[in-house]
């Protein structure tokens, strides 16, 4: 056997290991790229309609802020208009807690007046019955 015979058997049987231990490796790509297929088919599948709905909902909810945003100023002059409301219920108790007071105090004048009243015109009409 000559030297290149030798090489020539020396190279075949290294191709024959170098294809034993690559087939299962090509094997195990041919694997990944198989999954790697069917996850991007799922993402394109799922994801886009999920990423559409998403940008459905962030529309919605850019509207509903900005209705937002339009009402709050409405709740401020509300709330601005209760404590208005409120001051001028509170001035309107205290008037009439100075009216009811002054009522109470005319009641009992009213009342020392006919009570006076009614004691002189008795008096004067003892006086007269006996006649002084």
């Amino acid at each position: 056997m000559s030297l290149t015979a030798l090489a020539a058997l020396i190279t075949a049987a290294a191709v024959v290991i170098l294809v034993i231990f690559l087939i299962p490796t090509l094997l195990s790509f041919r694997k990944t790229a198989a999954s790697i297929s069917e996850l991007a088919d799922l993402l394109t599948n799922e994801l886009k309609p999920t990423i559409k709905e998403l940008n459905q909902v962030l529309v919605e909810l850019k509207t509903v802020s900005g209705g937002v945003a339009e009402h709050t100023e409405d709740v401020k002059r509300f709330m601005s208009a209760l404590g208005d409301t409120g001051t001028q219920l509170s001035s309107i108790n205290h008037s009439v807690g100075v009216v009811t007071g002054l009522l109470n105090q005319t009641g009992a004048w009213m009342t020392g007046a006919k009570v006076a009243g009614k004691y002189l015109l008795e008096s004067y009409l003892k006086r007269k019955m006996k006649g002084v």
